[in-house]
């Protein structure tokens, strides 16, 4: 089980890196932002949105814990 709060933290600080992705367990995808710069900072601010709103679960389609 993921925590909501470190994701939301790793999304804010290394989120155009990919790195929030990675936490979630979507590899590939975290791969492609890192390439990217995290979809040249509109793809960042979208994933910090879904994971703020739940929207975006962790890959093993298990809740946040918080």
């Amino acid at each position: 089980m993921k925590s909501k709060t470190t994701a939301i933290i790793l999304s804010v600080l290394l989120g155009q890196l990919g790195v929030d992705r990675f936490y979630l367990g979507y590899v590939g995808l975290g791969v492609v932002k890192l390439i990217t710069c995290g979809g040249f900072g509109i793809w960042w601010l979208i994933d910090l949105i879904m994971i703020c709103t739940g929207s975006l679960k962790p890959a093993d389609d298990s809740d946040y814990v918080n």
